[in-house]
């Protein structure tokens, strides 16, 4: 398994949802959704409109067989208005065109985080870079490391520090303080 990074600049994430909006709109909500929710992409992709059109999401999740609640946040809660007016209850968000109401799959999220990546010239990104995305923004917005630990069910504090890449940034920000 390949270590991916989270995308840690604003602009950035701006610019890929822009990217995303030209070449496709079920695309550019699923990178919307996975860096508002912090979700395993697994988790992103088996939803359909009804799980999603109150003011939380209810599932059960698939690493962990938890169950989960999450609040939709007021952004993810306007994009999605927009993306699922026209969609029926039972319609997967995220639909393949390949076969009737099945999502896309695994592969094909990974697919388009690697050409935003490419196109932006980015490293270490993958499907879990919208989890690590969510992480590392929330700790920024809350410096509540132990809140970011509970949304993610880790085990301890580093563990969260270390999946978010704080550690390294941390690192690199002594590296650079320091000289003898």
């Amino acid at each position: 398994m390949n270590f991916v990074q989270p995308i840690r600049d604003q602009e950035m994430i701006e610019e890929i949802k822009e990217f995303l909006r030209e070449d496709n709109e079920r695309n550019r909500m699923m990178f919307i959704f996975g860096i508002n929710t912090g979700l395993r992409v697994q988790d992103i992709l088996k939803l359909k409109k009804r799980d999603v059109t109150g003011d939380h999401i209810i599932m059960i999740e698939m690493k962990t067989g938890k169950k989960k609640w999450i609040q939709i946040n007021p952004t993810l809660k306007r994009e999605l208005k927009h993306y699922i007016r026209d969609m029926q209850d039972s319609d997967y968000l995220f639909p393949s065109r390949q076969g009737k109401n099945v999502p896309i799959k695994r592969d094909m999220a990974y697919k388009v985080m690697k050409k935003a990546a490419k196109r932006f010239g980015l490293k270490d990104i993958g499907t879990h870079t919208m989890r690590k995305t969510f992480g590392y923004h929330m700790y920024q917005k809350t410096k509540d490391i132990t809140l970011v630990q509970k949304l993610f069910n880790h085990s301890s504090p580093s563990v969260t520090f270390r999946y978010i890449g704080m550690d390294q940034d941390m690192m690199d920000a002594a590296m650079n303080r320091f000289g003898l």
